[in-house]
């Protein structure tokens, strides 16, 4: 209607360390609302920019969250870019391609590879096992290679190289030629999500790190689900070209593989300041305040001091030994779950297409950790919780015959992902300082490791009770130790608060050097 004026109502009170801002209830004219966005917009500039230069950091509280945060349009841009265009589809693809192609000898198990290679359940097992044999033993080289080399180049080469080793395997025709591969394809799969948790870790603030961390692994889920599907249409792929359908599963998924990691080499954004992004001046000040917020600088030297330091504190040996725990679990669901469905009664096809509630599940609960991480913190008391509902599962699994149940135990099973995930945001959010956030991510990856490489020897046939009840105690000393990890930063958290320091934070401080740092629990 025209010449009629718009009107809005805003009810809205907030509070930065910088400026001090505060709106009550108004009534205003469109014109006059949009004014008032472009002074608060420019506030917030200079806020930003005064603090890039004191130095400072936002303020928060005992729980290490932020105190009464605004985030600007043009922060709210930068993010967006990063979110929808720049990284987490890139990370997402990856980590889909990732956890399909290691997954990959599961659908095969059910397709015919263990009678064409003539294995035994034993030599099956060690399949499994020896994957993470080889992601163990390049952890190191990864390590020096994730800080020595722009990740770009670095993960476009080891994703060319794995997805043509899991083509190969299509040739593989027995016991030592399939293990040699599969332990190939583990040592370049090896640096992956290190890599993936520095690049969330140097792009995204710490409180916005959840919620990217946990994306990455509802990839997982959702390669699961889907993996289910497209196993089941190779399925029916069987004899064409000559070849069996666990073949195709290989070539096709190596393939892709192939292709994504020429991508990656020549178009990934790998830095906060990549020139890809094109950041104007004001989105290049915000980066500079997301980079202190975030406490990680790149850098190519290898800092010995923050390696010691990761070596003196308990909390390190906590993180280590609980991401062992959980993945006896993970290698054991993930490369017997198949077989475990078949048992309950139905066929190969039908048994993998019963692991697509077990992806979907996965989604949920990961969904669910990252949801309420976002709204109420609490990141180690989450994770107990979803440990407390896997044991849930495995109990069903251990104790009730009948298959239904059995199937509902399986995917309350899955509930040890979220907590996985959550481990990983406390690591990310709490660890700061280049070489020791490297050091701690390539540290709990042989963890990791060891758990993946345990855990199908655990999975004795036909009942696997054994492997389910160990799976059950190893959750229950990870809560343990937990809780214990969350006590210590907790008390630290006491102590910096009660007896601040005024002193000069530089770039690559670690969190026990910046005493004025406050860990997110």
């Amino acid at each position: 209607m025209e010449g009629k004026t718009e009107y809005y109502t805003t009810t809205t009170t907030t509070t930065t360390t910088g400026p001090v801002v505060t709106s009550t209830t108004v009534t205003e004219s469109r014109e006059h609302y949009d004014e008032k966005e472009s002074v608060l917009e420019d506030q917030c500039l200079d806020h930003i920019a005064d603090s890039n230069e004191q130095g400072s950091v936002e303020e928060v509280d005992e729980k290490g969250n932020q105190i009464n945060f605004i985030m600007c349009d043009v922060e709210k841009k930068l993010v967006r870019k990063l979110d929808y265009i720049y990284v987490m589809p890139y990370v997402c693809v990856l980590n889909f391609l990732q956890f399909f192609d290691k997954s990959a000898l599961n659908y095969a198990s059910v397709l015919g590879i263990r009678e064409a290679a003539n294995l035994t359940a034993s030599q099956f097992s060690w399949l499994g096992s020896i994957f993470y044999l080889g992601y163990l033993l390049f952890q190191g080289p990864s390590m020096v290679l994730i800080q020595k080399l722009p990740l770009s180049k670095y993960m476009g080469s080891v994703i060319t190289i794995w997805g043509l080793v899991l083509l190969l395997t299509f040739l593989g025709k027995n016991f030592s030629q399939l293990a040699g591969l599969r332990f190939l394809l583990g040592f370049f799969e090896a640096g992956i999500y290190p890599c993936c948790i520095m690049l969330i870790s140097a792009l995204y603030r710490r409180n916005e790190q959840a919620g990217r961390i946990g994306l990455v692994y509802i990839c997982n889920g959702v390669a699961m689900a889907v993996g289910g599907l497209v196993g089941y249409g190779i399925g029916h792929m069987e004899g064409v070209g000559g070849l069996q359908s666990w073949q195709w599963i290989m070539i096709i998924l190596g393939a892709v593989t192939v292709v994504f990691g020429i991508f990656s080499f020549f178009f990934m954004v790998d830095s906060p300041k990549a020139k890809v992004l094109k950041l104007s001046p004001e989105e290049d000040a915000v980066v500079d305040k997301r980079m202190r917020d975030n406490a990680v600088i790149k850098n190519k030297t290898i800092n010995k001091s923050h390696i010691w330091e990761s070596l003196k504190e308990p909390r390190f040996y906590v993180f280590c030994l609980c991401a062992m725990l959980i993945n006896f679990q993970n290698s054991a669901l993930g490369t017997f779950s198949s077989i475990i469905t078949k048992g309950f009664g139905f066929n190969s096809l039908d048994a993998i297409l019963l692991t697509i509630p077990s992806g979907v599940t996965d989604c949920i609960y990961i969904a669910a950790a990252v949801w309420y991480n976002r709204r109420y913190g609490n990141t180690l008391y989450a994770a107990c919780v979803f440990l407390f509902i896997d044991i849930i599962g495995l109990i069903l699994l251990v104790v009730i015959p009948l298959p239904k149940a059995k199937l509902l135990g399986l995917y309350l099973a899955w509930a040890f992902c979220a907590a996985f995930v959550l481990l990983l945001v406390s690591i990310a959010n709490n660890v700061a300082g280049y070489t020791k956030k490297a050091f701690y991510s390539s540290s709990l990856m042989v963890f990791y490791t060891f758990g993946n490489f345990i855990g199908p020897f655990m999975m004795v046939p036909p009942t696997y009770v054994g492997g389910m009840i160990g799976c059950i105690a190893a959750n229950a000393v990870t809560i343990v130790l937990l809780m214990y990890a969350r006590w210590d930063m907790a008390k630290e958290n006491r102590k910096r608060l009660d007896n601040p320091v005024d002193h000069e934070v530089h770039p690559d401080m670690t969190d026990v050097e910046n005493k004025n740092f406050i860990y997110r629990l």
